[in-house]
């Protein structure tokens, strides 16, 4: 079953002057659910602002966007942040982590909105089990400054998963990574996907990084070229 489908989606940004410029030219694709996709492309290809309109971060001048059946290209921009707040994670290459605060409350960030001091409590029960997981276990307190790279993105995917999302987004995830770190982050995307069943996306230019997806969706110019769906489906 399709997590997502897209079909015909457009994206042209309006400049000053009237000039126009199109990023998206009109792409079709799917993604199952609980499985590991790629999309790659080059600088410039239109793959991170796909990611936008995928994550209700921004919206499509064009097309339709289907999200478990429902057609969600239409939302207002509440319905779109509830969507985001219970649904989808984020994970960026610059990790954006908050300087001064510790790894714990980093992950928690997106909680804060719960008032109540039992919600609180549970909030803060379920980050430190997701530092655990993630082998932070011991950097629970640590700033950003104080952990190495590969660390510091751990404690955004811990974030990008305390509100149990079912779909994750990945933006260049290993962008600022060195080789050995990038395989350890890669394993550890794979391995949250067979655990708990997360459906992720993987945005990225890297080779390297398709090799631990299950389809790899190749964008080039605003289009996809191959890979828009399973074998089983067929190019449609």
């Amino acid at each position: 079953m399709n997590v997502i489908e897209l079909k015909n989606i457009t994206k042209t940004y309006h400049l000053g002057g009237g000039e126009e410029v199109p990023v998206l030219r009109g792409v079709t694709c799917s993604v199952e659910r609980g499985k590991v996709v790629a999309l790659m492309g080059a600088s410039g290809s239109g793959k991170s602002t796909l990611m936008n309109i995928l994550g209700f971060l921004d919206d499509p001048s064009g097309g339709e966007y289907f999200l478990d059946g429902q057609d969600v290209t239409h939302l207002t921009s509440s319905e779109r942040a509830d969507i985001r707040g219970s649904r989808i994670g984020f994970v960026f290459q610059n990790f954006n982590l908050l300087p001064r605060t510790s790894a714990l409350h980093n992950v928690m960030m997106p909680l804060e909105y719960r008032r109540s001091a039992c919600d609180r409590k549970a909030a803060k029960l379920y980050a430190c089990e997701l530092l655990e997981r993630l082998g932070l276990g011991d950097r629970m307190n640590h700033h950003p400054s104080q952990l190495s790279g590969g660390q510091q993105q751990r404690v955004a995917i811990a974030r990008a998963l305390v509100n149990r999302p079912s779909i994750l987004f990945a933006d260049e995830p290993t962008g600022n990574l060195d080789s050995v770190t990038t395989v350890e982050i890669l394993e550890m995307f794979r391995r949250l996907n067979r655990e708990d069943g997360i459906t992720i996306v993987l945005v990225t230019h890297d080779e390297e990084v398709c090799g631990y997806a299950d389809r790899t969706i190749h964008i080039r110019d605003g289009l996809v070229m191959d890979g828009g769906f399973s074998e089983s489906k067929g190019v449609q």
